[in-house]
């Protein structure tokens, strides 16, 4: 009997040694990811909304000054250009010498200045003597006065003569013909059609230099038969000019012509842009993409929240900072900084935009 259970305990603590054997081995539970403090500075989330579905037209287009803020400048008479003292993308200052013209007319009108400066001075001499006279009671009240109106006479002939050559030459003559054509503004030169030894003819009608300030500059573009129905007045656009291909200028469709090119088939649209930096110039190429946003609405993210892996695409889905999931969504199109997804994220949740990456790589690999 005592064998028997002698047995019986020795099996039980077998069962119990074993017991504790299997505890020991057991695998510890896996943690719940959390980020850190520092994590929690590194990262950026962005809202997940509804958008207009946005299309892009994709243009070439060349940088020019705005027509409507610039100044032409013109002769104020024919003549010979002596000197052209600037030249096209100078910069100028208001009332700076642009070029300097002779002219036959400014130095007729010097030799009707002197001859009327001559009459002036004889019908002055007249009328003082006659008014000696009369004041002495030798002439006639009527000679005094018609002496005195000979003099007003002159005195306007001469006055309109100064004033002719002031127009002429802009109140910067000299005797002897040449004119002076002064900025009429500070900016630079963007359009010169004159140099030195050039004759400028009566007839003409054209200006000699155009200035514009170029803070605010114009984008006229092509746009082709098959795509005109994709443009309209007031839809946005970037530009990326060739120079700076790393810069992109916000806009918008500012005009439309309503006429193709006979040449080319294609209509010119313009767009209106800010350069308060100076970078665009006149004349420069650029690519122009132009966002069409009146599609049907559906669901947009950032397209910074994405994470390209295996031919799929996931966005990080955050909700506190212990609260992270991993979400692959299906995308409709990327344009711009927007994404379009038919699903994966509901409207409103939120979504990392930055260094979600490494969060991304904690989350697959718990």
């Amino acid at each position: 009997m005592r064998t028997i259970n002698y047995i019986i305990t020795a099996i039980a603590g077998c069962f119990i040694l074993a017991g504790c054997e299997h505890k020991e081995t057991a695998a510890p539970e896996n943690k719940k990811f959390v980020l850190s403090d520092t994590m929690q500075k590194m990262i950026q989330t962005d809202t997940v909304r509804v958008c207009n579905i946005s299309g892009e037209l994709s243009l070439s287009g060349v940088i020019g000054f705005n027509e409507n803020n610039v100044v032409k400048v013109y002769p104020r008479s024919s003549g010979q250009v002596t000197e052209a003292k600037v030249s096209l993308g100078d910069k100028v200052v208001k009332g700076q010498t642009l070029a300097v013209i002779k002219s036959a007319d400014v130095a007729g009108n010097y030799n009707d200045l002197a001859s009327a400066n001559a009459d002036l001075a004889n019908a002055k001499r007249q009328m003082e003597n006659t008014e000696s006279l009369f004041n002495n009671g030798i002439s006639s009240e009527k000679e005094y006065q018609e002496a005195k109106q000979n003099y007003q006479k002159a005195l306007a002939a001469r006055n309109k003569i100064q004033s002719l050559i002031a127009i002429n030459g802009g109140g910067k003559t000299s005797e002897g013909g040449s004119y002076v054509v002064t900025a009429p503004i500070d900016g630079y030169i963007v359009e010169k059609k004159v140099a030195a030894g050039a004759f400028i003819r009566p007839d003409m009608g054209d200006n000699l230099f155009t200035i514009s300030d170029l803070k605010n500059v114009w984008v006229n573009a092509n746009v082709y038969e098959a795509d005109i129905s994709k443009i309209k007045e007031g839809y946005s656009v970037r530009v990326l000019p060739l120079s700076y291909p790393e810069k992109s200028f916000a806009g918008k469709v500012d005009k439309i012509s309503q006429v193709l090119d006979p040449q080319s088939k294609a209509m010119k649209v313009r767009i209106n842009l800010e350069n308060k930096d100076m970078l665009l110039k006149p004349d420069m190429f650029a690519k122009v993409i132009v966002s069409n946003e009146e599609g049907e609405k559906v669901t947009c993210i950032p397209t910074s929240s994405l994470i390209p892996q295996e031919g799929k695409h996931y966005v990080v889905v955050y909700k506190n900072d212990s609260d992270l999931k991993v979400s692959q969504v299906s995308l409709i199109r990327t344009v711009g900084d927007k994404t379009y997804v038919n699903d994966g994220v509901n409207i409103g949740e939120r979504v990392v935009t930055r260094n979600q990456i490494l969060i991304f790589n904690q989350l697959i690999g718990q």
